[in-house]
């Protein structure tokens, strides 16, 4: 369980945490679980999504189990640096679906003393990692990773299996279209059956 650090340190020390894993393993739930402790403890929270997402809600980061918390869509990554004003915590969702100068713009917002929370998808339909979130990982200071249960056979699930034979990196679905799945089940219905 990742405990947060240092939260109410009144030195204005920044520092960028990243949340990622695959389809349906709770990365949402639990940026929203950080962003809502934030809010309790009466910081000045920002939060943000790609306006591509509309799959739940315009103007929501919602999570798979229906959990939700207001936010802000936007086109490009440099329009949070806009919006963020001076907020302590910013709260940045999907971010596998931001151009790559989200790097950029996580690394401003964690040098100017934010507490930066990223989640997003650490791996695409292929099993490759997914840009920008690679170089996110690199740069944050926290990482955790959150898993699925693979829906063939209930191992732990690191892969987002695409069921369609759509080869564009971005396919915006649920279930009707991904599917959780372990190495093993992922590697054998990507290339068939090992012998």
């Amino acid at each position: 369980m990742f405990v947060e650090p240092n939260i109410g340190s009144h030195s204005k020390s920044g520092w960028i945490e990243v949340v990622c894993g695959s389809m349906f393993s709770g990365k949402t739930e639990e940026l929203i679980r950080r962003l809502n402790r934030a809010l309790l403890a009466q910081q000045n929270v920002e939060i943000f999504k790609p306006k591509v997402d509309k799959r739940y809600s315009k103007e929501q980061v919602v999570s798979h189990n229906s959990n939700a918390i207001n936010s802000t869509p936007v086109n490009f990554a440099h329009d949070i640096l806009l919006r963020a004003g001076n907020c302590d915590v910013v709260g940045i969702d999907e971010a596998q679906f931001f151009d790559p100068e989200i790097v950029n713009v996580a690394n401003q917002l964690a040098d100017q003393g934010k507490r930066v929370i990223v989640a997003g998808l650490d791996m695409d339909f292929m099993g490759k990692p997914f840009e920008p979130m690679d170089k996110l990982m690199a740069v944050a200071e926290y990482i955790t990773k959150v898993h699925a249960i693979c829906m063939d056979c209930g191992r732990i699930a690191s892969y987002s299996h695409r069921r369609t034979k759509s080869k564009k990196t971005v396919v915006l679905g649920e279930k009707d279209i991904y599917e959780a799945l372990c190495r093993k089940c992922f590697n054998e219905k990507m290339h068939g059956p090992t012998k």
